[in-house]
């Protein structure tokens, strides 16, 4: 820095004021090198790495209007009498909360399209998070060095529901005072400390007059400053890690092929955050999203029709809506199987999604790190469990609003709950089996398109009187996409005896992981790719 100082000096000129801060700045943090380092830095295009972005800025619109929302809402459990500006409800004995959410819908300015902005907002947050991960599930992108990326991402979308649930609860309404008598119920029937953990949590008999108060600094303080640092941690290993890419010409494990971060990529980006942004004022101001007007200030002795929790709850209370009433009574004590169970299930599901990639790694012993995706087919068997767990999900999200499924088609709510208490064993397995079939004969279907080349549509009359198709040529790009997939034997335990015929000693894990290993990424997994020989002989004009 004193160097171009002495150099600007010895010209006669004189830095700008924003030159001269920049330069103390340097000179302190080091910001040239770090920005000639790293703006440059080079990420690939593809439109599924929108999700993220489309996460990334729904959750910025939820913090910008939850901040608007927390100068006017109320956190209060004291009851008052409503003498407001809609006047269906004037009269009526209501918590100051959802005094103040009729306030905000009706006297604050703009305040209703902030309310529906804000809850279209997490909805598509809890979304998007959700269809993000499945897309990093399904191409394999959570392999080393990404494992503890996928955690952060699991974690988020894990806070993004309780985070959900404390916010939609805290109107007060009866919708939302259905939600919290659903999770007290959810947690008295936890044995032996489930009646000390709902009086904690409520303070007292529920409902109380405490919730609201706990849950209002736990919505917009605790979960969302945690999610803050996982966003941001979750960030810092995306630009740390580089960005993962498509198998495609010139991009290997080295090589990343896109544009730079600055001006190109910085630019799509902040248009994707406005157009984002769009979209849900759009969507706020014209999809109209938990009127709470219309349902009420919550009582314990009523329900609301045709109740139902947002779409990423849904699943848990499928889990209990199809459950056998189960209970258990012994010693003077009530052991309710048929909400403790599925309340168990809940967390354990979603458990499975984020331990999965630390047991694939377990299973292939592969220690490399990976920067090129994995096209879905040619992993069938993971395929397969991500489209198991996604028919588990609709299945139980069908099970969650039976109700409302059997008034709208007019069916017996009764045969709704059998199909659905059926389907959670059977459909989740006819999907996987579905699933790897059709995995399979893409591979096939890969295979013959690189030995025989592109259908061209052109038919043609050999000497002998015989009527073939004419084949084209793939590309190299293409050919290059459709067989650089590795097909590396899986895990074997190996000869039982060694050289000198003492037998080795095997662990279980060491049996469990052979068989994993082998049902995985066996030879019933896969259709071996065209070998060089087998595309010399037929692309050599010997065959037609």
């Amino acid at each position: 820095m004193d160097g171009a100082r002495s150099v600007d000096e010895a010209r006669g000129r004189t830095p700008a004021k924003g030159e001269r801060i920049a330069d103390w700045a340097d000179g302190r943090l080091g910001l040239y090198g770090l920005a000639k380092a790293n703006m440059r830095k080079v990420f690939p295009d593809h439109w599924s790495f929108m999700l993220g972005e489309i996460c990334l800025y729904s959750f910025l619109v939820i913090i910008l209007t939850g901040i608007y929302l927390t100068l006017f809402f109320e956190p209060s459990g004291v009851e008052v009498v409503y003498h407001g500006s809609y006047e269906p409800l004037n009269g009526i004995v209501m918590t100051r909360a959802f005094e103040s959410t009729l306030d905000i819908s009706f006297d604050v300015r703009g305040g209703l399209l902030i309310r529906q902005i804000h809850h279209w907002a997490a909805l598509v947050f809890v979304t998007g998070m959700l269809v993000h991960m499945m897309r990093v599930f399904f191409t394999g992108a959570f392999r080393k060095p990404r494992e503890l990326n996928w955690v952060f991402g699991w974690t988020l979308l894990m806070l993004g529901i309780l985070t959900g649930l404390t916010g939609y609860s805290l109107p007060d309404d009866l919708l939302s005072g259905t939600g919290i008598r659903f999770a007290q119920g959810a947690i008295l029937s936890v044995p032996v400390i489930g009646t000390y953990l709902s009086f904690f949590l409520f303070g007292g008999e529920f409902p109380g007059h405490d919730i609201i108060p706990r849950l209002f600094p736990i919505h917009v303080l605790l979960l969302p400053g945690i999610m803050l640092g996982l966003v941001v941690a979750h960030l810092i290993l995306v630009f740390y890690h580089k960005h993962t890419q498509y198998p495609g010409p010139g991009r290997d494990e080295r090589t990343v092929v896109g544009m730079p971060l600055l001006p190109v990529y910085t630019a799509k980006a902040g248009g994707f955050f406005f157009l984002v942004f769009g979209v849900l004022a759009l969507m706020g101001g014209l999809a109209q999203i938990n009127p709470v007007w219309a349902f009420g200030p919550y009582r314990p002795d009523l329900v609301t029709t045709g109740a139902q929790p947002d779409w990423y709850l849904g699943f848990s209370e499928g889990l209990i809506r199809v459950m056998p009433g189960w209970e258990i009574s012994a010693w003077g004590h009530s052991l309710v199987l048929g909400v403790f169970i599925p309340f168990s299930l809940f967390p354990l599901i979603l458990l499975a999604i984020g331990v999965y990639p630390f047991v694939e790694a377990w299973i292939t012993g592969d220690k490399r790190e990976h920067h090129i995706l994995d096209r879905p087919r040619n992993v069938p068997v993971r395929t397969g469990l991500g489209v198991a767990w996604l028919s588990l999900y609709v299945v139980l999200l069908i099970g969650g609003g039976n109700d409302v499924v059997a008034t709208h088609l007019h069916l017996s709510i009764n045969a709704i709950t059998w199909f659905v208490r059926i389907s959670v064993f059977v459909v989740p397995v006819l999907a996987f089996i579905v699933t790897k079939r059709v995995c399979l004969g893409l591979q096939r279907r890969d295979r013959d398109t690189v030995l025989h080349g592109r259908e061209s549509g052109v038919i043609k009359r050999l000497p002998h009187g015989e009527y073939v198709e004419i084949h084209e040529p793939l590309a190299q790009d293409r050919l290059h996409t459709l067989t650089q997939h590795e097909q590396n034997p899986p895990y074997e335990i190996g000869p039982l005896l060694d050289t000198n015929g003492v037998r080795r000693p095997v662990t279980v894990s060491q049996r469990v992981r052979a068989r994993l290993a082998y049902v995985m990424f066996g030879p019933e997994t896969r259709i071996p790719k065209p070998t060089a020989e087998e595309y010399r002989q037929i692309s050599s004009g010997d065959h037609h």
